[in-house]
């Protein structure tokens, strides 16, 4: 099973092609060297559009080049031959994608496989002098250059469409659980944030994604804020670890569950199990007064510890079947 870093935010610059020149050219006839106009138009150039893939970190392939260009358009020629359009290049970028041109302050938002947006527009092919030919004027000069492309400066923001999500306060346990379900390997310190992205894990082939430890005011930016909650808007379900070793077990709860509903996009709705790490640092009377307080939020409560790994297999478990009966939903 692979852990891999996950890339979920990055700035990229992009160019449509510029339109191909239309240029002045002339027939060429016997005893007659400018028979009539024959220059051709140029073509348009690219257009560029992001697509979206499958693939979640798709932008971490993009992290040495972010700078994309689509074709120019061709210049005209003569014989009244108009140049080829330019070729149009696709950006492809996870569903879940916010795009956002910082220029224009226009957003896209790619939701399916296979969506193409156009991001950018090519310029327009110029115009050759055959285009200038009119009844008072059969021997055009003129001609025109092709308009530029448009370029500017994007912002990619992936939204994880994970099966399960681990939140909690920095130090919770999230990355040493995300170990032990999919065999990963996963920065562990006992210091906050830990981890500074989303870590992904393949738990039968589901993901599971270990989410940033949020921290109160989190919705309204502090802390690593929304940079983070965006992540388990678009979690199925969530795996809310609480560390045993915390003085008040009861308000760190309501702390996070405070933050996910600030926050709105259905947060608090979604389906949520309580996890008890660290059990291994408390006695057994304090654990059965946290599991009874914590039924008041009428959530499934496990306790585990990483020294104990029948805690973590029943937690596997009732995971593995849970995820099971979601396919029959």
């Amino acid at each position: 099973m692979v852990l891999t870093m996950f890339v979920d935010e990055l700035e990229i610059t992009a160019k449509a092609g510029d339109g191909g020149q239309g240029v002045v050219r002339w027939r060429q006839e016997k005893y007659r060297p400018k028979a009539g106009p024959a220059g051709g138009n140029g073509g348009n150039g690219g257009d560029v559009y992001v697509r979206g893939v499958q693939d979640m970190n798709r932008l971490a392939k993009y992290t040495g080049n972010n700078h994309f260009a689509a074709e120019l358009g061709e210049n005209g020629t003569n014989q009244s031959q108009h140049g080829s359009g330019g070729v149009d290049f696709f950006i492809d970028v996870p569903i879940g994608s916010k795009v956002t041109d910082l220029e224009r302050e226009r957003v896209y938002e790619v939701e399916r496989v296979g969506e193409e947006i156009k991001i950018l527009r090519g310029g327009r092919g110029g115009l050759g002098n055959e285009h200038f030919k009119s009844s008072t004027n059969q021997s055009p000069v003129e001609s025109t250059k092709g308009s530029p492309g448009e370029g500017g400066n994007f912002l990619v923001e992936v939204s994880l469409g994970v099966d399960v999500g681990l939140i909690g306060f920095p130090n919770a346990g999230k990355s040493t659980l995300l170990n032990n379900l999919t065999n990963a390997t996963s920065a562990i310190g006992a210091y906050p944030f830990t981890t500074l992205e989303p870590h992904l894990g393949s738990f039968y082939g589901r993901t599971i994604a270990d989410i940033p430890g949020l921290i109160e005011g989190a919705a309204t930016g502090k802390g690593l804020g929304h940079k983070f909650l965006r992540h388990v808007s678009r979690t199925k379900m969530l795996l809310h670890l609480i560390s045993l070793e915390d003085e008040n077990v009861e308000n760190a709860y309501s702390t996070i569950r405070n933050e996910l509903s600030t926050f709105g996009n259905g947060l608090a709705e979604k389906e949520e199990w309580i996890v008890l790490t660290k059990s291994d640092l408390v006695d057994k009377a304090y654990i059965e007064d946290r599991v009874k307080s914590l039924a008041l939020f009428k959530n499934r409560v496990f306790v585990i510890s990483e020294t104990d790994p029948d805690s973590i297999k029943e937690l596997r478990d009732s995971l593995v079947q849970r995820l099971s009966e979601e396919n029959e939903e």
